[in-house]
């Protein structure tokens, strides 16, 4: 069977973005639209989707970096600011957005809460299983050494 490991992640992210955009459980705020991702941002994000392509790469994080907390993905997705005439710093992402996803994707049933962190669901594992198989032959013709699996 095809695991989330066997895909390339950009591919993969944006098909399980296009996936999650059918789940009604799944939305932006109202304020995402307006928001920067980080105070390392200077603008908000261009793509009208990008909930939804962090939403996928959220719970790619989760099932292969797991269990995870909110401090943890927010320095994954953290940057460098830019400080004028000073170094570089690395700052941390936003905390509401991965939060606002978290409970989205436990609500949807894809991640659950433990005392260590968020974990993925069988059926989370499930659904992105399913996703990576589908995108199986698409990616063995951008990669054939991915066609042995």
């Amino acid at each position: 069977m095809t695991t989330v490991y066997d895909i390339p992640a950009d591919m993969f992210i944006r098909q399980v973005a296009e996936e999650l955009k059918k789940n009604q459980q799944i939305q932006p705020p109202d304020w995402a639209a307006f928001a920067k991702t980080g105070v390392h941002k200077q603008m908000p994000p261009e793509n009208e989707d990008w909930w939804y392509v962090r939403a996928a790469s959220v719970l790619r994080r989760v099932y292969t970096d797991g269990p995870v907390g909110t401090q943890r993905m927010r320095s994954a997705y953290g940057g460098k600011r830019d400080r004028g005439s000073s170094p570089y710093q690395f700052r941390r992402g936003s905390g509401s957005i991965v939060r606002k996803i978290f409970q989205q994707l436990e609500a949807a049933g894809y991640v659950t809460r433990s005392s260590e962190g968020r974990t993925i669901t069988p059926a989370g594992r499930s659904f992105l299983d399913n996703v990576a198989h589908s995108l199986k032959r698409e990616a063995a013709e951008v990669a054939p050494q991915l066609a042995n699996y």
